[in-house]
């Protein structure tokens, strides 16, 4: 257990910056989120090495099948990562170039590229302040001819307005794909993120709330249809050994990460209520003024992979954790239509989008976190002045 400094009692500063040094609250500890599983993971890393079986085989067909039961869908499909979670989804509606996908314009960039990759074009929508996520209200004017589908992004754990945007979709005949990389285990009205739009990716990055050892992701769906093409399509178009139907690519969930999550999962709502008893703590306990806190709409629902606020002097706020020893990060700094590679999205401001972005800040929020420390942090950021 970490012993927690008041570094702000003491006077010295050598002694801070070494005691800081030791003793930082890192925004994410890989290795201490980690740590509970190891002797699991090494147990069954070193069985299915003596297996000899290494690519879509028991691991992957296990885990499949009971994240698919965790998501409350009936097809879960392992590949390579989130990026290509998505990029098959797309690939596997065919779309054809030029058609369009409306999209969150407060998202990682790794929510767009795939589109683009396809000769897609996204539709930039701008989010709801509170919620930070995609406006419902937003998207109706933005739909036109090309317009096939709506890509929701689940942003720091929480579901978007899935109701409205739903019913959006069906009375327009468009398909609605969820980007949940953030949000695995969170709830919308009662019901598992992975089972509500018509197909959802996952990434299973290690920073993820359900996170591998290396990269990874899944397609989760109820469409049989769609789950027999991605099947295909992640394993070079195959639909049986040297019969390629489609022109597929390489993206597989291999075999180590599939074990490695495996014996994650049955954790997975346990660490997200943990990340929900420090969500609020947060909330109820910083006294900070000018915060905006995350909406708290759904706080029991929201996976919390993120707990970002608003705070108009975020560069100091950042700088005063670092002198007390808590590492603060940003997610994100730059808007997609800002990136220089994506300038032409950037041709029309997204004023919402660049407000949030110039103010945002994330708080250390993981499974790792002990209660002394959120408490460190609460008295830390309470006692800043700008």
């Amino acid at each position: 257990e970490k012993v927690i400094f008041s570094f702000r009692k003491r006077q010295d500063k050598n002694i801070v910056a070494a005691l800081i040094d030791l003793y930082m609250i890192p925004f994410l500890d890989l290795k201490q989120v980690n740590q509970p599983y190891l002797t699991k993971i090494q147990q069954v890393l070193q069985a299915l090495v003596g297996r000899g079986q290494y690519i879509l085989n028991d691991e992957v067909k296990t885990f499949e099948k009971h994240f698919a039961a965790y998501c409350e869908c009936d097809h879960a499909i392992g590949v390579g990562n989130g990026y290509d979670a998505l990029k098959l989804i797309f690939k596997a509606y065919g779309f054809k170039q030029s058609d369009e996908i409306i999209v969150p314009a407060n998202t990682y960039i790794a929510s767009i590229l795939p589109i683009l990759e396809l000769g897609l074009v996204p539709i930039l929508v701008e989010p709801d302040l509170d919620t930070m996520l995609m406006d419902p209200a937003k998207i109706e004017p933005l739909i036109g001819a090309k317009t096939r589908a709506i890509l929701t992004v689940d942003l720091y754990g929480k579901s978007c307005a899935m109701k409205e945007i739903l019913a959006i979709a069906h009375q327009h005949q468009l398909k609605v794909v969820t980007d949940a990389a953030q949000a695995h285990g969170a709830l919308y009205q009662g019901r598992k993120v992975g089972g509500i739009a018509d197909a959802t990716a996952f990434s299973f990055y290690p920073t993820k709330n359900l996170g591998a050892m290396g990269d990874g992701g899944a397609v989760t769906t109820n469409d049989v249809s769609l789950a027999n093409t991605i099947r295909s399509l992640r394993n070079y178009g195959a639909i049986s050994r040297n019969q390629h139907k489609y022109l597929g690519l390489n993206s597989r969930l291999d075999e180590i990460q599939a074990a490695i999550l495996q014996v994650k999962l049955p954790f997975l709502d346990s660490t997200n209520e943990h990340r929900r008893k420090i969500a609020r703590r947060y909330i109820a306990e910083i006294t900070l003024k000018n915060v905006v806190f995350p909406s708290q709409d759904t706080l029991l629902e929201d996976a919390w992979h993120l707990f970002a606020i608003r705070y108009p002097h975020r560069d100091q706020l950042i700088q005063h954790g670092l002198t007390q020893g808590i590492e603060l990060d940003v997610h994100y700094p730059v808007p997609p239509h800002q990136q220089p590679c994506l300038k032409e999205l950037g041709q029309v401001p997204f004023p919402i989008t660049e407000k949030m972005c110039k103010e945002l800040v994330s708080l250390p929020l993981n499974g790792a976190l002990s209660d002394e420390e959120v408490t460190y942090i609460i008295e830390t950021l309470n006692h800043f002045r700008v």
